[in-house]
């Protein structure tokens, strides 16, 4: 109960005995002395009690630096009864003009602080040891034309540990600007003094000609340095806001010019390559031929790159896939390609060539126009003059199918030789050759049928939705209407829709995953309509049934 009394009495005579807080000094400080012309420094000022943070007035400085951001903090320290209490500003700084500059007095609550003179010399004018975080950037070119592709790096150094921070891309009027690949982060030492660095890479394309200003790129973090307040056996880092910002560059961009023939592309190099079934000596009708042609160009922007065209005799067929364009650096420079898949398929039996293609394109450092070419190319191509049944693209064969396909064509020769028998003998004869026909189709119903026969057959053949299966469906319900073989030629002959209708069911054929059922479904219709509204013309029988058969004997 004493002890008690006794505390209670001890904090009544500290609580009389100790002042009021109030503020009695007001002190401000630089981080250094003399700095560099727009390179941002650190103004500390501190009061030596707790201050409403916004009764430090900092527009006064306004006339002769440019003012970044401000970061307050607060602390308290007891020692022996005593209570310390501080406010602290840090403001980020960069002076506007070289020359003896003055940081003004700052006045709270009636206390004022001393002014302090600074001296502000010439960017550059100080030994690069004697930073602590700056940047430096370059452009590929000073002279460069509209759509070039122009590589812009800046290098962050740091010789304080960052805590966090941004760097900003450099700002420019009438060019386009992206950043090309990842941050690299490494180490450099100058002038005896290990920095890290953190390098960036922006792609700039001027859009027209002129002189093109780069205001360079900025960074604004945080920093961990050594604290200026000392004292008792431990040392502190505290975090600094600090700024920094990147010299303007100017680029004088030149129009394309007049003399340049083509789509115009400006690179450092240009090549064109293909990829081809090499292997292969001799290629079969109605089989696709795989080529990819691919365009590569150093320091282009991949969507400069034009498209490339084939231009293909007409007995070869093409169906091209979507381009891809894609970026990437190798070698520290940048390299952008275009790629371009195609299935040809040939509809005619002989010798064939695939015409060179050429690109045209720009050379800045000769200043003059080349050519990347790809030769020509000759190809074999073996089978009959036209395509009887279309055979799908590698990426779609589907094995059953072509053993189904095979056996109904055999089935189909064996009909019409019957047939053409039936035709050439008295009628005696044909009653005869009759009960053989029916003989016939009965061991052959025995065996399973994928689809029917006639209009039947074709209608079943279209509700799957197997192309293949559709034009050899269409080759035989045409060929008993004629009463004489028919190739997807000849039926395409008889109507303009019946010859729209094939073109469309051997482009879905050939043209990879893209078709969708839509377009599957139209062809389709259009096909079932122009054979039930057209009539197929017969041919003269001849004179010998068997004819037909073989051409070539």
């Amino acid at each position: 109960m004493v002890i008690r009394q006794f505390f209670i009495l001890l904090t009544l005579c500290i609580a009389v005995i100790q002042p009021a807080f109030a503020l009695s000094k007001l002190e401000a400080s630089v981080d250094r002395n003399p700095v560099m012309e727009g390179e941002y420094f650190v103004l500390n000022v501190s009061a030596d009690d707790e201050v409403d943070t916004g009764k430090l007035d900092t527009s006064i400085l306004l006339k002769d630096f440019i003012v970044g951001r401000t970061s307050v903090s607060r602390s308290t320290q007891i020692m022996n009864f005593d209570a310390v209490k501080e406010t602290r500003w840090q403001v980020l700084l960069a002076p506007k003009q070289k020359g003896q500059l003055t940081i003004p007095s700052f006045s709270i609550d009636g206390v004022s602080s001393a002014e302090i003179p600074l001296k502000v010399v010439e960017a550059g004018a100080q030994p690069e040891q004697a930073k602590n975080l700056f940047i430096d950037a370059k452009v590929s070119t000073d002279e460069a034309y509209v759509g070039q592709l122009i590589t812009y790096k800046v290098k962050l150094y740091l010789a304080v540990e960052l805590q966090r921070g941004v760097l900003n891309a450099p700002i420019i009027e009438g060019a386009q600007i992206k950043q090309i690949g990842e941050d690299k982060d490494g180490s450099e030492i100058i002038e005896g003094r290990r920095y890290r660095v953190i390098e960036r890479t922006y792609g700039i394309i001027p859009d027209l000609p002129g002189q093109v200003n780069i205001k360079g790129a900025t960074f604004s973090g945080d920093v961990l340095v050594e604290s200026q307040r000392r004292g008792g056996m431990f040392g502190f880092n505290e975090s600094r806001p600090m700024q920094a910002g990147a010299p303007s560059l100017s680029i004088q961009v030149e129009p394309a010019p007049t003399s340049f023939q083509g789509q115009w592309l400006v690179a450092d190099l240009v090549v064109l390559k293909e990829s081809f079934p090499e292997d292969v000596k001799e290629f079969t009708v109605g089989s696709p031929i795989t080529r990819t042609l691919t365009l590569l160009a150093s320091n282009a922007d991949e969507n400069s790159l034009p498209d490339i065209t084939q231009n293909l005799p007409p007995e070869l067929k093409s169906y091209p896939e979507k381009p891809q364009r894609q970026s990437f650096v190798r070698d520290a420079q940048i390299v952008s390609q275009y790629s371009i898949t195609s299935a040809i398929v040939p509809s005619k039996a002989g010798t064939f060539t695939l015409p060179e293609v050429k690109v045209p394109w720009w050379n800045p450092h000769l200043k003059r126009q080349e050519m990347a070419t790809l030769p020509a190319r000759t190809i074999q191509v073996k089978g009959g003059a036209v395509v009887d049944a279309p055979i799908e693209p590698n990426w779609q064969a589907n094995i059953s199918a072509n053993n189904e396909g095979s056996w109904s064509a055999n089935l189909f020769a064996l009909l019409w030789l019957v047939t053409l028998v039936a035709w050439a003998i008295t009628f005696v004869a044909w009653r005869r050759a009759l009960k053989r026909q029916v003989t016939v189709n009965t061991q052959v119903a025995s065996q399973p049928l994928a689809l029917g026969s006639g209009l039947k057959g074709l209608e079943q053949a279209c509700a799957k939705g197997n192309v293949s299966d559709i034009l050899q469906q269409l080759q035989q319900y045409c060929s008993e209407q004629a009463a004489r073989p028919m190739t997807l030629d000849k039926i395409a002959a008889q109507s303009s829709e019946l010859a729209e209708a094939i073109r469309q069911l051997q482009a879905l054929a050939y043209g990879g995953k893209a078709n969708s059922d839509a377009q599957l479904e139209s062809a389709v219709k259009a096909l079932l309509s122009a054979v039930k509204s057209g009539k197929l013309h017969p041919m003269a029988q001849q004179s010998t049934p068997l004819q037909p058969l073989n051409p070539n004997g």
